[in-house]
């Protein structure tokens, strides 16, 4: 009897051994990285006064940020504040500064593991990806507008410039006496509208619908455009309520045509164009270099008209300006979309390299047939539709235009979201650029189809 109750004190005593050691486990293998890099721990605070922590590069050396006297210097004020972030005790990290945290502070590795960095008190540098003479002209090309500018090499996923506005001084003492005015600005100069602003994509969407719309076999129907068409109890109109008349899946596309793509989306029902957004990326996710907002595509199958308006970019569809340049790689490069990211290297003060990125596939939601129709549609669109104002003398330019309606129609007239997606050279394309301007009541063609143009020419001209 005594015996027995000694092996069930033994085997309870077994049981939270082996509890204890699982939970050790987990916390290791799972939240280690978590906590340690927390901005609120403490123990990294003063970790990290003792480490100089790494510069930041653009592609082609140029320093971007750096420590001097335990403050954290940006070379360009607020240029960078949505991508590299801030580093503050008081307020934490945000972007790359976080993500990226240990490599800067010279941890992880191979040269920790061998001690082969030569000063353990010195961070890892950082190369980006990001062109700064791209970003620095994208920047001012932007202007005072509220909106974004996203650049993507499609054939490498390389991100080369990524502008969000409004913006922000992202030093510690304009941080510490800003904080306030910051944090309750009506316009959110802190969220990167780039990767993190969510707006109905309007006409650029019709990427997607056109995608689907292909491999249904409907890219040779006719349609007799009035300028407005009735589905179910709705009518939708063309921008300006023009009539295009008797008109091809081509020129449809090249006009923009709502009636065209409103018949469409009926006929291929939402979930036609649920699972083919989908395949781009729509309610998706994966491991990027920075915080950003997951795309949505919407959750409930709905009727004619509601298909309708899904197939023109309105409805519950929201996207973020970095998924429709995501869009637009997938047609630019064979029907692939390469995984984006920005942190192309980190190096010791001797220069080993300790970490190292690799170009690598994240989706391919079209055959290599299917992006070379849209790629047409989309030169059409440059040469003689909508997006005529992105054109380049000897260069051949692919787009889409966009104009969305948003929540604030109701209440003001001309707020619409402006878009343009376009890629460049066409047969062999090295730029991807959206560029999307928030409420700003004109057109995606007026408005940022110039601005990509000048992007996409001061790019191809370095």
């Amino acid at each position: 009897m005594v015996n027995k109750k000694i092996i069930k004190v033994l085997m309870f005593i077994v049981f939270l051994f082996v509890l204890l050691i699982g939970h050790l486990t987990y916390f290791i293998v799972f939240k280690k990285d978590e906590v340690s890099q927390n901005s609120h721990n403490k123990r990294l605070w003063a970790y990290e006064e003792d480490i100089v922590r790494g510069e930041i590069a653009d592609r082609n050396g140029i320093v971007l940020a750096f420590s001097k006297e335990g403050e954290r210097i940006y070379n360009y004020n607020s240029l960078y504040c949505h991508v590299i972030g801030y580093n503050s005790k008081i307020y934490g990290k945000t972007n790359i500064e976080s993500k990226f945290n240990s490599l800067l502070l010279g941890r992880g590795g191979l040269t920790e593991v061998f001690n082969l960095s030569g000063d353990g008190k010195v961070g890892y540098d950082l190369t980006l990806t990001i062109d700064h003479r791209l970003q620095h002209y994208a920047y001012g090309r932007l202007g005072n507008a509220n909106g974004s500018i996203v650049a993507i090499n499609p054939q490498t996923g390389e991100v080369l410039a990524l502008v969000s506005k409004p913006d922000f001084d992202p030093s510690n003492a304009v941080l510490i006496k800003k904080w306030t005015e910051l944090t309750e600005n009506s316009n959110s100069p802190l969220l990167a509208r780039a990767t993190s602003g969510l707006y109905p994509p309007g006409s650029t969407f019709k990427i997607i619908t056109s995608a689907a719309a292909i491999e249904k076999g409907m890219d040779n129907d006719m349609y007799s455009d009035t300028g407005s068409v009735i589905i179910g109890n709705t009518a939708f109109y063309n921008y300006g309520k023009k009539a295009n008349g008797e008109i091809d899946f081509k020129k449809a596309f090249a006009l923009s045509s709502n009636f065209a793509f409103c018949s469409m989306g009926a006929a291929l029902t939402s979930p036609t164009l649920r699972d083919m957004a989908q395949r781009f990326g729509f309610d998706k996710t994966f491991d990027f270099d920075i915080d950003f907002s997951k795309s949505a595509f919407a959750a409930k199958d709905t009727d004619e008209a509601g298909s309708a308006a899904l197939a023109i970019g309105q409805g519950e569809t929201l996207a973020t300006p970095l998924q429709m340049a995501l869009t637009a790689c997938a047609v630019a490069n064979d029907g692939v979309i390469m995984k984006p990211y920005i942190v192309q290297k980190a190096t010791n003060k001797n220069g080993n390299l300790v970490y190292e990125k690799k170009p690598q596939q994240l989706y391919k939601p079209i055959t290599s047939e299917v992006s070379e129709k849209i790629k047409d549609l989309m030169v059409e669109t440059v040469k003689t539709g909508t997006g005529k104002n992105a054109g380049i003398r000897n260069i051949s330019v692919a787009g889409k235009t966009g104009t969305a309606e948003n929540e604030l129609l109701g209440k003001e007239n001309n707020k619409e979201h402006a878009w343009f997606v376009g890629f460049a050279p066409a047969d062999d394309s090295q730029i991807v650029v959206a560029v999307m301007l928030e409420y700003s009541g004109g057109s995606g063609g007026e408005l940022c189809a110039p601005i990509a143009r000048d992007i996409i020419n001061t790019y191809l001209k370095k």
